[in-house]
């Protein structure tokens, strides 16, 4: 082989081949795209971006609109569509839930960044 591949990510063997536009690793069967996990990498060490239900980008400070209603636990009317959300912060929830908030009549709550719209 005349170039130089990268050794796999997983494992870190040197035996990995060209497959198409995958390098794959013939010891643990990895496959990746090359030069794709140096993306990943300066990603990771960036700051992170969170869209909302639409695509636009939501920041800390940011009023969003909930598009969807919501069952809460423990209330039976739950959050219905329109309720607007003020000064949202986001968050690395857990299960998806990248924003946390306060809702009116509710409290303090997360909700998925999928649920709601910039206002």
């Amino acid at each position: 082989m005349s170039e130089n591949l990268p050794p796999c990510p997983q494992c870190s063997s040197e035996y990995t081949y060209e497959m198409n536009s995958l390098v794959v690793c013939p010891e643990c069967g990895h496959e990746w795209v090359p030069g794709a996990e140096g993306d990943a990498d300066a990603e990771a060490g960036g700051e992170r971006v969170v869209k909302d239900a639409v695509g636009n980008v939501l920041s800390d400070g940011d009023t969003v609109t909930v598009v969807k209603a919501l069952k809460v636990k423990g209330n039976p009317s739950g959050i219905k569509a329109g309720t607007k959300v003020r000064n949202i912060r986001l968050v690395d929830g857990v299960d998806g839930h990248d924003i946390d908030c306060r809702i009116e009549g509710f409290g303090a709550m997360q909700l998925k960044s999928s649920v709601v719209k910039k206002a």
